[in-house]
């Protein structure tokens, strides 16, 4: 069911009417320490790796605790699988192939043993299985399903539409914060932390408009101001020179569509996060960002191959920009865990009913594994 949520509203007269006091916490039944210590719901596509970082070796990464190993077949097809050999039980993805690199041991696709190089003419195969898990690479990334395998063609990909449309130009950059993973969620979708990045934040004067709630979501939505409106060409400057900048009304908009994280800001910026969180303690993410060159009639007139140009040439031009708020936050948010493995049981008070909302939805896909 949907929930909409009213900002608090200051006094329409001021000088008739006393100071407007600070609204009071919102309430929450929800436990700290349960919340800094949640299991992921396994049953969700999670991004393990860029595309560009699984090349023709195999690439280790691990997902909740479990290590896993990418490859590409002779196809270019990715497959994900345990990253154990059942032999000695250390990782495959140690070698330049899918083999055991300790004894020589190989699987193929079907996660079956098919080679022993020592093996004698007396003695047969190992009847041993490695776990696959369902693997999709789709919008430069690769996504997985860790949980039940039944389950993964049942469950939404979340995807990122703009990534091959030639009227946005994409950039990113990786998360990696020593804290659990509600932290960063709860930093993503605080929209009220914007004087922590001085220069590099982009919209200002944040006010709630709505909140709507599902088991799956939280969508919140701001009337804001925004430093930049892409609408002609020198206003793609704004992007680069700070003194270009000037504050316009806009909307902004907010959403946890768990395990992910999706922002618009007006009609030039969408921001994505992708999650991969790694264990209780660490948290990777892809921070994905968009400019859109909509505003550009003009543009779409030119051929399709200049266009592609365009948009390859411009890659991650944002990425210094994205960098610098992750190394601002990830300092917030690693002090976060810090202070929560020293006291575990404190409980500050939240104003924010944004972040209360995060908290419930993280609590209730935990019961849902």
């Amino acid at each position: 069911m949907t929930q909409k949520f009213e900002q608090f509203a200051p006094p329409q007269d001021l000088s008739a009417s006393p100071a407007p006091r600070t609204p009071p916490p919102v309430p929450s039944t929800v436990s700290i320490e349960k919340l800094r210590r949640a299991p992921i719901n396994l049953n969700h596509w999670y991004v393990v790796a860029q595309s560009r970082e699984l090349t023709d070796r195999p690439l280790g990464v691990v997902l909740w605790q479990q290590p896993i190993v990418l490859y590409r077949d002779a196809s270019h097809t990715v497959h994900g699988l345990e990253d154990r050999c059942p032999h000695r039980q250390v990782r495959l993805s140690n070698g330049n192939q899918l083999e055991f690199v300790y004894h020589g041991w190989q699987f193929n696709g079907a996660v079956a043993c098919v080679e022993v190089p020592y093996i004698t003419d007396k003695q047969k195969l190992p009847n041993c299985l490695l776990r696959r898990y369902p693997v999709r690479e789709q919008d430069g990334f690769i996504w997985l399903f860790p949980g039940d395998i039944d389950r993964a063609d049942t469950v939404p990909l979340l995807g990122l539409p703009e990534w091959d449309q030639l009227n946005y130009i994409a950039s990113y950059t990786t998360i990696d914060t020593q804290s659990h993973f509600s932290f960063l969620i709860e930093n993503l979708m605080d929209m009220y932390h914007g004087r922590l990045h001085d220069d590099l934040q982009a919209w200002a004067n944040p006010v709630l408009r709505d909140i709507e709630t599902s088991a799956t979501r939280v969508d919140a939505h701001y009337d804001a101001e925004s430093y930049y409106k892409i609408d002609k060409t020198s206003s793609v400057g704004q992007l680069f020179i700070p003194t270009m900048r000037k504050l316009r009304p806009t909307n902004l908009d907010v959403s946890y569509v768990y395990p992910h994280w999706r922002s618009t800001l007006g009609k030039d910026f969408k921001i994505y996060c992708l999650f991969c969180p790694v264990s209780e303690t660490y948290t990777r993410a892809y921070l994905v960002h968009f400019v859109s060159l909509g505003a550009f009639h003009r543009l779409h007139k030119l051929p399709i191959g200049f266009r592609r140009f365009i948009k390859q040439r411009l890659f991650n031009a944002a990425r210094g920009l994205l960098a610098g708020l992750v190394k601002q936050d990830v300092l917030m948010m690693e002090d976060e865990q810090r202070a929560f493995e020293a006291t575990p049981q404190r409980k500050g008070p939240e104003f924010n009913q944004t972040i209360a909302k995060v908290q419930q939805l993280i609590c209730h896909q935990t019961n849902q594994t």
